[in-house]
């Protein structure tokens, strides 16, 4: 399906007085930081703005503007001509259980995942972008709305989010020339760096530590995986936020082609993968029902923690581990 015209989303957020923008379940820098964004500079435009997410901040974003409006309460006096921006996911589901009835012709969805669904009446899908703060970013210029140091912080996170600060083979030399750009409209970037890279609970070394002691090197020493389970958690004083950084530590281990970081908490085996650019992990992640980037995806395993190893490898090896 083809994906809306930047004219012709300009045209709808221009025509819309009352937004509610919609972050994935267990938000991250992106999703967050693009809806934030948009956010922001629709209230410039004297738009009625709220936002939603099923989950709260996670405690690395909090820092974010206008990041305390975020709630799970919908308004019961919205307007039914709200638009309803659904930012960073490939399917409706991402948004959770907890969004009232909605019309399909009063939702947008920005994304930059392949494989996205479309759900929208509206959606505005690059998935060569390097973020979806990237995406929304496109929007703002062709708006002409003044990009202030509050919108370029979020846009920047999304940025350094996606990229893993810098790191990923997404940084093309258009993200450093963008990032540049967000900076010099004022982002805070050493806060940005401080608050989602460097500013980690103990909890949370431990708990990669306990990781780590864990994993496993198979495959010719081309695939690393590890888990966490609720017995870890606890010993550590951690919860699902301090896992976020593990599944990198894995990949890059010398030699590994794919990385996978299982979560057995929560009633569910939920996975992260990460690729070094030779495994397609978000077909992987597809073929098990989740899906993400060809090089950062997830899913969640309809079974136990040993099924789930089990399934992620024989996916991974179909694409070519």
């Amino acid at each position: 399906m083809q994906s809306s015209t930047t004219e012709e989303v300009v045209a709808e957020l221009r025509r819309r007085s009352s937004f509610v923008f919609v972050s994935h379940v267990k938000p991250d820098g992106d999703t967050l930081g693009a809806g934030l964004a948009l956010g922001l500079a629709m209230k410039a435009l004297g738009k009625r703005v709220g936002y939603f997410q099923q989950d709260p901040v996670p405690r690395n974003l909090r820092f974010l503007p206008d990041s305390d409006a975020v709630t799970r309460d919908v308004p019961g006096d919205l307007p039914d001509d709200t638009l309803w921006v659904f930012c960073d996911m490939s399917d409706f589901s991402r948004a959770g259980e907890f969004l009232p009835k909605l019309d399909r012709a009063n939702m947008l969805d920005i994304d930059h995942h392949l494989g996205n669904s479309h759900f929208g009446a509206l959606n505005y899908v690059i998935p060569t972008e390097a973020s979806t703060g990237t995406c929304v970013l496109r929007l703002l210029r062709a708006l002409d709305v003044p990009i202030t140091p509050e919108i370029a912080t979020c846009i920047l996170t999304t940025i350094m989010t996606d990229t893993g600060a810098f790191m990923h083979t997404n940084t093309t030399s258009d993200v450093l020339r963008m990032s540049a750009e967000l900076i010099d409209f004022g982002a805070d970037k050493p806060l940005i760096t401080e608050e989602i890279f460097a500013n980690k609970r103990f909890a949370a070394t431990k708990l990669l530590g306990m990781a780590l002691a864990r994993a496993v090197l198979q495959d010719g020493g081309r695939y690393c995986w590890t888990y966490v389970d609720e017995a870890m958690l606890r010993e550590c004083g951690a919860d699902g936020e301090d896992t976020e950084e593990i599944v990198q530590h894995l990949r890059a281990v010398e030699g590994v082609e794919a990385a996978a970081l299982f979560k057995d908490y929560e009633g569910a085996v939920r996975v992260s993968l990460r690729s070094s650019g030779k495994i397609n992990v978000q077909a992987a992640a597809a073929a098990l029902g989740g899906g993400g980037h060809f090089m950062a995806s997830g899913l969640t395993y309809d079974g136990d923690l040993k099924a789930a190893v089990e399934g992620v490898h024989a996916a991974l090896r179909a694409q070519g581990l």
